[in-house]
C-alpha cells in the first residue's frame, strides 16, 4: 500500500495539507483505530496526515463556557484528569472503559469521536453532556453540537477538508448528577454491547432536566427528547424510571452483532437505563 505521509508541525500546516488532499487523506492521531483500518485494507488513503507533532491540541482546560479537551488529549489523561473526576465524574468512568491501559495511554478523544465508531464508550456520555465540537478548516471554522455530529456508522458532519480542534462541554448546572454505565457481553476488554449515559439536574428531589443517550446498541449515539421530558418537574419514581427505560428499549432500532442481538439489545437498554436513572436519582455525581 503506497501513501504519502505528512508530518505537519503546526495546526495551520496540518489544515493547508488536508485542504490539499481532500477526501484522499486520511488523519491519523493516536492511531489506534486508523493503523488496524490500514492493515485490514479498510481504507486505502491517498496521504496520511500526521497530527503528532502539531502543538496546543493536547489539554484539559475549564474555562467560563464550559471544559475544553483538545483532540490530541489522550483517553487515559481524561480518565485521570482531577477536573474531568470531580467536574464530570462520568466521561472520566466512560474514557476509562475504553479497551484496556494500553490503548487508553495511545488513543485520543478527538480520534475516538472523529472515527465514529458506534460500540465506543465516550460519544454517548459526550452526547448527554451537551458536548459540542469545533471543526477547524485551513479558511475557518465551526461548532458542531454532538447532537448533529453522527451520521451514521463512521460517518460524522466533518467535511474532507475539517478537523476537530476542540472539544467544549458545557459546566454542569447545580444540582447536577451523571452516571456511566457500560455493559460488556463477551469480555472486560471488549467493545460495549450497550452503553447508557444519564445526565439529570435536580432541586430538592425534583427533576428539572433530564439528558439519556444510549450508545453502542445503535448505529449513532441516540437521545429522546419526548421521553427525557417525561421527567422533567417530578420525582423519579419506580414507575416514572420503568416507564422511561421501556420506552427507550421500544423506541430505539437495535442492532445485530457478535455481541448481542435486537432484541438483547432493547432488554439490556431496558435494563441499564433504569439503572443510570437509580443511580443519579440515589445522589451519584
Amino acid at each position: 500500500m503506497n501513501f504519502e505521509y505528512v508530518q505537519p508541525h503546526t495546526l495551520p500546516e496540518a489544515l493547508t495539507a488536508l485542504a490539499q488532499h481532500g477526501d484522499e487523506a486520511k488523519i491519523i492521531a493516536g492511531g489506534t483505530a486508523v493503523v488496524l483500518m490500514l492493515q485490514q485494507r479498510l481504507i486505502a488513503p491517498a496521504a496520511l496526515i500526521s497530527l503528532g507533532r502539531v502543538p496546543d491540541l493536547d489539554y484539559i482546560r475549564l474555562e467560563a463556557d464550559g471544559l475544553h479537551i483538545g483532540p490530541l488529549t489522550l483517553l487515559r489523561k481524561v480518565e485521570q484528569a482531577t477536573v474531568v473526576r470531580e467536574r464530570f465524574p462520568a466521561l472520566a468512568r466512560a474514557c476509562g472503559e475504553v479497551g484496556n491501559v494500553r490503548v487508553r495511554n495511545q488513543a485520543t478523544l478527538g480520534g475516538n469521536l472523529a472515527e465514529a465508531d458506534y460500540a465506543a464508550d465516550p460519544p454517548s456520555m459526550l452526547l448527554a453532556l451537551n458536548t459540542s465540537v469545533v471543526a477547524s478548516t485551513a479558511a475557518g471554522s465551526r461548532t458542531i453540537p454532538l447532537s448533529e455530529f453522527f451520521y451514521g456508522f463512521f460517518t460524522t458532519a466533518l467535511e474532507p477538508e475539517e478537523a476537530i480542534t476542540d472539544i467544549i462541554i458545557p459546566r454542569p448546572d447545580p444540582g447536577t448528577r451523571m452516571a456511566y454505565l457500560s455493559y460488556k457481553s463477551r469480555s472486560s476488554e471488549d467493545r460495549p454491547c450497550v452503553a447508557v449515559s444519564a445526565v439529570g439536574v435536580f432541586d430538592q428531589g425534583v427533576c428539572r432536566d433530564l439528558r439519556v443517550a444510549i450508545g453502542a446498541a445503535c448505529e449513532i449515539p441516540i437521545r429522546l427528547a419526548q421521553i427525557e421530558a417525561q421527567a422533567r418537574e417530578h420525582q423519579l419514581s419506580e414507575a416514572l424510571i420503568d416507564e422511561i427505560a421501556a420506552a427507550y428499549a421500544s423506541n430505539i432500532e437495535t442492532l445485530d452483532d457478535l455481541r448481542g442481538s435486537a432484541w438483547y439489545r432493547r432488554k439490556m437498554i431496558q435494563v441499564h437505563v433504569r439503572r443510570a436513572l437509580e443511580e443519579i436519582r440515589n445522589g451519584r455525581r
